[in-house]
């Protein structure tokens, strides 16, 4: 890993106008369709996903192809829209296959020879949201860390039964293989909102070839970069329901005649989180707008993104199920499906300490 140069403009934090309606337009369609009662019951059965509204999402309002150029059947926006998305989406725990399909699968694809048919006509096809495509890596897997390669069976892969295609690397490059072609073994996730699985690929010869070994690794680690860089995003959309729905019961929940939000106690816990949360969405933002410039400076937005904000959603997601009490306890309420996922995505892509590694090499300071 070599040492960042300076990024030679300033990002751009804001949110844009059409940005704010992108994220109308998503959180309107989540309001409408995705509802907690439900999801609990999906989540409960093992099938969390909900067709209709992926359908909805993906290829209705066209999310799906956001990172996709306009020529090869996208939308042609950039990291930044797709950050949005993934915002509201963690702040409804949505079981999606959004991040590990329309970003990093896409982000490798597009990190290849565009101008190959296969991986053309596939990038099409996932930009239309008919088709579904999973990176064949543990959601463990970090940007900088090795990457397994001709191993047959890949454990821990986050959104594989969603899967209508998998980018499998092989020590030889990096191959397409259809769903049907490769088995796929549930296994037991602490959040059942995003299903994990163990991948086994038995060969490469129903696998079409989509590019030379050294191509398909710097692919990979370009699809895993803008991975972490986006699933921060998420842990933001998830920090900040916890927070407001903390505030909520706060205001609502009395004890001796008052509410509980008026304790000095308790307003200076909110307080504390507040500014962790907008610190967070600072960085959060400076790592979206870093990877939509194809910033030199991206590694490290993602890398101080990550290293803070996952902290930040899981400190968001325990205060929200504390200061619930015995509400914050119970099946019903879905304080616990924001802890899980705050807590699986604390681990997903790099865990804060390997970003923190990263960071210190960036930036040329010897890590503890």
């Amino acid at each position: 890993m070599t040492k960042a140069p300076t990024r030679s403009t300033q990002p751009d934090l804001l949110y844009s106008e059409a940005e704010d309606d992108l994220r109308a337009a998503v959180r309107s369609l989540l309001t409408d369709r995705a509802d907690t009662a439900a999801l609990l019951t999906r989540a409960e059965a093992g099938t969390p996903y909900d067709a209709g509204l992926w359908k909805a999402l993906a290829a209705d309002m066209g999310a799906a192809g956001l990172l996709v150029p306009e020529k090869l059947g996208g939308q042609g926006a950039s990291h930044r829209e797709a950050a949005v998305v993934l915002e509201e989406l963690g702040r409804q725990v949505t079981p999606a296959p959004y991040l590990t399909s329309s970003v990093i699968a896409t982000e490798v694809l597009l990190a290849l020879d565009t101008e190959t048919p296969e991986v053309a006509d596939l990038l099409a096809a996932l930009a239309s949201g008919r088709t579904v495509a999973v990176l064949a890596v543990p959601l463990s897997a970090s940007p900088y860390g090795p990457l397994a390669a001709g191993g047959s069976r890949v454990s821990g892969v986050a959104d594989a039964a969603a899967a209508d295609v998998f980018l499998v690397l092989r020590s030889d490059g990096l191959y397409a293989v259809e769903a049907g072609e490769v088995g796929v073994e549930a296994q037991t996730p602490l959040d059942l909102t995003r299903p994990l699985a163990a991948v086994t690929v038995s060969g490469t010869a129903a696998a079409t070839r989509l590019a030379d070994s050294d191509a398909a690794e710097a692919a990979v680690r370009r699809g895993l970069l803008a991975g972490a860089g986006l699933l921060a995003s998420e842990q933001l959309g998830v920090a900040e329901w916890c927070l407001e729905e903390t505030v909520r019961h706060t205001r609502e929940r009395h004890q001796f005649n008052r509410p509980i939000g008026s304790f000095q106690a308790l307003k200076h816990r909110m307080a504390q989180l507040w500014l962790e949360v907008v610190s967070a969405r600072a960085a959060v933002r400076n790592a979206a707008d870093a990877l939509a410039t194809d910033s030199p400076e991206a590694a490290l937005a993602v890398a101080v993104a990550q290293a803070y904000t996952s902290r930040v959603a899981v400190h968001a997601a325990e205060e929200c199920v504390q200061l619930h009490a015995g509400i914050g306890m119970t099946w019903e309420h879905p304080a616990h499906l924001y802890l899980k996922r705050a807590k699986s995505d604390s681990i997903a892509l790099g865990t804060a300490g390997s970003h923190k590694d990263a960071l210190a090499e960036l930036v040329d300071i010897e890590a503890p």
